[in-house]
């Protein structure tokens, strides 16, 4: 292909270190002339403007740059200003300009070209403008969201979305629903977008979103402990910090093994082969992992269906950003629960304060509240849950299921003694009336923690310091709706 610099075809020198280049009534008036329009073949004849038939443009890589840690001064140098503009001079003229964005339309285009004896059709040109359009928004998108973080605009008032489409799904959450992963091409935060597959099927709708929940719950713990979460239908069914991973992973699967079968598991340091070796001994669908052994690479690879996932690092939990949701007409667009509670927080409101070993779990349990479904409460026990009530309408509905299954899991592992005997309990909201701290106080548990703030507290409390709890207020609440 013959090469002509745009500044001979001009007779206009780039200049500015390049920023003033393609600006230029030649480049644009070649794009934009209607080629039926009298005035335009006129104008064309008399300023010597070339008809362009074909523009293949590559935008400056601003995306690349942030993701790489760029400066501010390097970041704006790579903001295009003539690729975009030529873009959508090409695009607003597809009757007669192809315009191509994607190197990956450069098979379909030489296809083209070779069927159509050197020219295209009206279709595929129109197919390539919406591909146009769609790569200038997003751009655009990119940009305007750089400079709204870089104000500091947490909710601003035009909210300008851009995603790139990573993975077509078989379906969504059910076989009747299309569905597609789409990856925020600004997003660095290391996670199931970022994560490389190493081996399994495709990921499904629902492993995707489960997946995400899970890593995001590990993560909520201290990278030098070991940490296991398991995770069906987006909640928790065990959750674990040991000394070892392995010992984590099987604190984890002992809370609700049945729930288990089937399950993701997320852990917050390099899978190791023992724990692997655990692992394959059920059915799992997902496991995601900052790093993997070449000894647990192999034991897994034996379960050829199983998806494995690599993020090459772990999230800061208290890191800030938004999560949005859609609802008919719009969206809901918030802060990401970064909520953190430290013990020198924690307000004692009961006539006994809790144990070292007892704090130790309550704040534990209340890390895993804002990853459980409201109504939410969690039993604990040594770094442990060994009860998960998600979801109810009624707060003492999730007290009584989590100490059941708790005591379905003691039973199955041969024990006469419920685990909830003897734990702590988290729950993500106030408890409304005393009656659910009875529960708790009946399931045998020593010790609660929760966010305080109901009319009854008192009532509450009263009722904790005749079952001789101890409880301590957050003054935070985690609804996870």
């Amino acid at each position: 292909v013959g090469v002509r610099e745009v500044a001979d075809y001009t007779g206009f020198p780039e200049m500015m270190d390049g920023r003033l280049k393609t600006l230029h009534p030649k480049v644009h008036g070649g794009l934009l002339a209607l080629r039926e329009k009298k005035t335009h073949i006129q104008a064309m004849q008399e300023h010597q403007i070339q008809g362009i038939d074909l523009l293949v443009v590559n935008l400056y890589p601003f995306e690349e740059t942030i993701r790489g840690g760029a400066d501010d001064a390097q970041i704006i140098e790579n903001i295009d200003i003539g690729g975009p503009a030529m873009i959508r001079s090409a695009a607003k003229n597809h009757h007669y300009v192809a315009v191509i964005t994607d190197p990956a339309d450069y098979r379909a285009l030489i296809d083209e070209l070779e069927a159509q004896g050197g020219s295209t059709g009206y279709g595929l040109r129109r197919y390539f403008a919406e591909k146009a359009f769609a790569r200038t928004a997003s751009y655009d998108a990119s940009i305007t969201r750089w400079f709204a973080n870089a104000v500091v605009t947490e909710l601003p008032d035009r909210l300008v979305l851009s995603a790139t489409k990573k993975l077509d799904l078989r379906y969504g959450e059910n076989p009747h629903q299309k569905a597609a992963f789409y990856a925020d091409p600004l997003d660095r935060r290391p996670g199931v977008a970022l994560s490389e597959q190493i081996q399994g099927k495709t990921l499904s709708y629902n492993n995707l979103n489960d997946t995400d929940a899970a890593f995001e719950l590990v993560s909520e713990f201290d990278p030098a402990k070991p940490a296991v979460a398991i995770i069906k239908h987006a909640n928790p069914c065990g959750v674990a910090v040991q000394s070892g991973l392995k010992e984590a992973y099987l604190a984890a699967l002992a809370c609700d093994p049945v729930s288990a079968f089937g399950g993701i598991i997320a852990v917050n340091q390099p899978l190791d082969g023992p724990t692997a070796l655990e692992i394959v001994k059920i059915f799992t669908e997902v496991i995601i992992a900052p790093e993997i052994t070449s000894e647990a690479r192999r034991i897994l690879s034996e379960k050829k269906n199983l998806r494995l996932l690599i993020t090459g690092g772990m999230p800061d939990p208290s890191e800030d950003g938004l999560t949005l949701r859609s609802i008919s007409g719009g969206f809901l667009v918030q802060n990401r629960d970064s909520g953190q509670i430290k013990e020198d927080e924690l307000k004692v409101v009961t006539k006994r304060a809790p144990s070292r070993d007892e704090m130790s779990d309550l704040l534990f349990a209340f890390k895993i509240c804002k990853h459980v479904k409201s109504n939410a409460i969690i039993y604990v026990k040594n770094g442990a849950t060994v009860g998960i009530g998600a979801g109810q309408m009624s707060r003492i509905d999730s007290t009584r299921i989590a100490a059941f299954k708790a005591g379905d899991a003691a039973k199955a592992a041969g024990s006469v003694e419920s685990a909830t005997v003897g734990s702590v309990v988290a729950s993500d909201a106030f408890f409304p009336f005393p009656d659910g701290l009875l529960a708790v106080a009946e399931a045998g548990a020593t010790a609660i923690i929760q966010p305080g703030g109901s009319m009854r507290d008192d009532q509450v409390i009263e009722a904790a310091n005749n079952a001789g709890l101890a409880m301590v207020f957050t003054g935070m609440r985690h609804f996870r709706h």
